[in-house]
């Protein structure tokens, strides 16, 4: 069984700076990405960033220059740096993990239960 679990939310004022983790756990082979997704009160889930196997990686409008995607040296944790926060970036974070192949099943998608992120003063 895969899990994954995210950590790192937290309140924090505007301007600040929070850095989120995502762990997958399991018998897991390979993860072809990972990414941040979030879902601020009333609206749907928004895709934050995603980073791919070969690091490559994209992220919402909202968010480029000011958040940075990363995944560990053993592939199974991704990270996201939120720098220069505002009251916007305010949500529930979610990591999802894609593509996962374990010993007992092939390609499938994972998601962690989320994070809470407040920007408030």
């Amino acid at each position: 069984q895969v899990q994954l679990v995210e950590s790192g939310g937290g309140l924090v004022q505007p301007g600040g700076s929070l850095k989120l983790s995502c762990t997958a756990s399991g018998n897991i082979f390979s993860i072809d990405t990972m990414a941040w997704f979030r879902r601020a009160p009333g609206e749907q889930r928004k895709l934050v960033a995603i980073i791919r196997r070969n690091a490559s990686a994209d992220y919402a409008d909202s968010v480029r220059g000011r958040f940075a995607i990363s995944r560990g040296n053993a592939e199974n944790t991704v990270y996201l740096q939120m720098n220069s926060l505002k009251p916007e970036d305010t949500a529930v974070y979610s990591c999802s993990a894609n593509g996962v192949r374990t010993l007992e099943d092939g390609p499938s998608r994972y998601w962690g239960q989320g994070t809470q992120v407040t920007v408030s003063s």
